[in-house]
């Protein structure tokens, strides 16, 4: 039994945030505002698609079911699947169709914003484990296994021209770019230096730890992250009453105190605590110098992300 056959593969992360850069040994591409896949392709037998945390997804997005009718051989591609609205990546479309469970009302939301799978890696072809090669050598096998669709693509890349390639995103509206050395190989489920985000915005994933009730209809979101093994207390984010994120967390068990030390003040001493094993996105300007968050905006709840896996950022 090899790697397709078990369908437990944990993606190469990136490892390394920078500002945009132009270096001849680096290939650039567009950071995607989706969430990372894994698709396992076979032309005769069908497609199974799983998220970072293995589960599979096609109930939630059956729009890309006939994903293999595109690969030319039994492969395994690494990407994002994506929700386009207004021309662009929207991960809140994302988002609201990842906490879907009614068939019903997922065939309609496939109907009218369907998901896209962009593909950026190839692990694995016809018997043959692809991630001991250089990334341009995956990149050439990928773009000869796959032929696009409106459900299917794969990833531009730009060989030079990085800053240039950065300017273009931001005045579109976009995400950013990921930098990747040309000469990466592919380690399964760890974290590389060899990929690097260059975005207009930082993120980071934090624990929901619990919330604070505030007026004008908003709450004050309590943040964590592990060090080592203990969770540490990282601030507070800002989130409306109305949405459905809220209302997860509102209906999330409650505990009687909090998993960490919590700071005085900051309204800590009015918080509703609840069991930390939800997760969330963060989007901010750049961190401060005591390691926290300046304009740190709620971009949603993940769960493709398990609570132990946001670890502070040293």
């Amino acid at each position: 039994m090899d790697i397709f056959d078990e369908k437990d593969v944990k993606p190469m992360l990136i490892g390394a945030d920078a500002e945009a850069f132009d270096d001849p040994d680096f290939l650039y591409e567009l950071k995607l505002d989706g969430e990372r896949a894994i698709v396992y392709l076979d032309p005769k037998h069908g497609t199974e698609l799983r998220n970072k945390r293995n589960k599979r997804m096609l109930p939630i997005f059956p729009e890309l079911s006939e994903l293999h009718r595109q690969a030319k051989g039994r492969c395994i591609l690494d990407g994002e699947y994506i929700v386009l609205k207004d021309g662009k990546p929207n991960f809140s479309e994302v988002q609201r169709r990842s906490l879907m469970s009614n068939p019903f009302k997922i065939r309609l939301a496939a109907d009218k914003l369907p998901a896209s799978f962009v593909a950026f890696d190839i692990l694995y072809l016809d018997g043959a484990q692809l991630t001991g090669l250089p990334l341009t050598e995956r990149k050439d096998i990928l773009r000869g296994t796959v032929s696009e669709s409106g459900r299917m693509a794969v990833s531009r890349v730009v060989e030079r021209g990085g800053v240039e390639l950065y300017k273009l995103t931001e005045r579109a509206g976009l995400e950013g770019i990921v930098a990747k050395r040309r000469d990466s190989r592919y380690y399964l489920d760890k974290r590389t230096k060899d990929w690097i985000k260059c975005k207009n915005l930082l993120d980071d994933d934090f624990v929901v730890c619990g919330y604070i009730r505030k007026s004008d209809h908003m709450t004050s979101i309590v943040l964590g992250q592990y060090d080592g093994p203990a969770l540490v207390y990282k601030g507070h984010v800002t989130l409306g009453v109305s949405g459905e994120d809220f209302r997860r967390i509102e209906a999330h068990n409650t505990v009687a105190a909090p998993a960490m030390e919590v700071p005085a003040g900051h309204g800590n001493e009015q918080a509703e605590w609840i069991t930390p094993d939800l997760v969330c996105t963060v989007k901010f300007m750049e961190r401060t110098a005591n390691g926290g968050m300046r304009q740190p905006v709620f971009k949603g709840l993940r769960d493709d992300k398990a609570a132990h896996e946001c670890k502070v950022v040293k």
